[in-house]
């Protein structure tokens, strides 16, 4: 199972969401507020992920600790 930090934190604050996996690659998906966030992987050796959690209407990359990162950003909301 991939991105498990990212998953227990959700899961604490009770945002419901969806996960896939798929060549060792995780996919998150889930709606805050009524806005729809995703989390997506990139595999190996490119290791990072892509990601609209710091601003809706914008997917970002996310590169070295891409996990923490996200989380930082999640635990502010």
């Amino acid at each position: 199972m991939r991105l498990q930090e990212i998953q227990k934190y959700l899961k604490t604050k009770n945002i419901p969401f969806q996960y896939c996996e798929e060549n060792d690659c995780g996919s998150i998906t889930f709606i805050h507020r009524g806005m729809p966030y995703h989390i997506w992987e990139y595999p190996a050796p490119e290791r990072g992920a892509q990601s609209n959690v710091r601003t809706a209407g914008r997917s970002e990359d996310f590169d070295g600790h891409y996990e923490a990162e996200i989380l930082s950003i999640l635990s502010t909301w």
